[in-house]
């Protein structure tokens, strides 16, 4: 059995930048306390966990002395305004392609526009988002969702940094229904999540399995699955080697992998290892 990797996967600039960052804050002695999971991927979260980084739900749960750290889907202005009263030091790890969503939503909102953001309503990133244009922002997840809009005052679509980018397009045009004035398209969706789809994409095509690597909670890991299952239907979305079911690999000649934005290396390499041991089991069987 052959195991193809997909030639864009795992830890994407902003995923891996903030994990630098948490880690730097703890190699200078600080107590580091990140406001919500850092990113989202339980595995990497239980090994900077043992390096004494916690987990807080609040700012109010950060003491004065200790590092407050933003992770990579941003928060709200306020949000960060608490956290600068609370802690000594904010680390501010959010991903920059966010960043860039959170600049085009507040300067819309400064110009009286409507801002439309394709996305999860109840994804922390669309959260951040909202925070920068309170009273402007309208958050859907797909075209079908564009019929409740009001009508719309020169409108700005973005979107989330880790949707597809057909949902994104196709519903951008829908939105041209709800206005007479022109309406600006941002594509938002970051690089590394289109690079990581296309791949799949290709890949997906050419095997008999797919694996994607990623928390059920993440969102461009489940992207990732809907689009390998376009191409293969036999795909699964797995968070460790321990999911892999050796039934399901049965009659299965070439299996592809891959893995989402947040998704550390070594988790990867041990994804791998299990597979490449099966294959080696079952031609092991079919010599005898």
């Amino acid at each position: 059995m052959q195991v193809l990797l997909a030639d864009e996967y795992g830890f994407c600039f902003g995923v891996e930048r903030a994990v630098e960052m948490v880690e730097e804050a703890v190699a200078a002695g600080d107590t580091v306390r990140s406001l919500g999971p850092l990113i989202h991927n339980d595995q990497e979260m239980e090994r900077l966990a043992g390096q004494g980084v916690s987990t807080v739900d609040d700012p109010n749960q950060i003491s004065s002395g200790e590092t407050a750290v933003i992770r990579a889907h941003g928060v709200t202005p306020q949000v960060q305004r608490d956290l600068e009263e609370k802690a000594s030091k904010v680390v501010d790890a959010t991903c920059p392609f966010v960043t860039r969503v959170q600049k085009l939503a507040a300067r819309a909102a400064e110009e009286d526009r409507h801002v439309i953001v394709v996305g999860s309503p109840d994804h922390p990133e669309m959260i951040g988002v909202k925070g920068y244009a309170p009273e402007h922002a309208f958050i859907i997840k797909d075209e079908t969702e564009v019929q409740s809009l009001p009508r719309l005052r020169r409108p700005l679509v973005v979107s989330q940094t880790t949707i597809k980018a057909k949902t994104f397009f196709d519903t951008a045009e829908a939105i041209k229904t709800k206005t007479d004035d022109e309406v600006q398209v941002v594509n938002t969706i970051c690089s590394a999540t289109r690079d990581r789809q296309d791949a799949a994409r290709a890949l997906a095509g050419e095997v008999d399995a797919f694996y994607v690597i990623g928390g059920n909670h993440s969102s461009n890991s489940r992207k990732l699955l809907s689009v390998c299952k376009e191409q293969c239907e036999k795909s699964f979305l797995i968070e460790t080697a321990l999911e892999i079911n050796p039934a399901d690999l049965v009659g299965v000649e070439r299996v592809g992998v891959t893995a989402g934005a947040s998704t550390p290396k070594w988790l990867i390499d041990e994804v791998i290892s299990k597979l490449e041991e099966i294959g080696k089991m079952k031609e092991s069987a079919s010599a005898n």
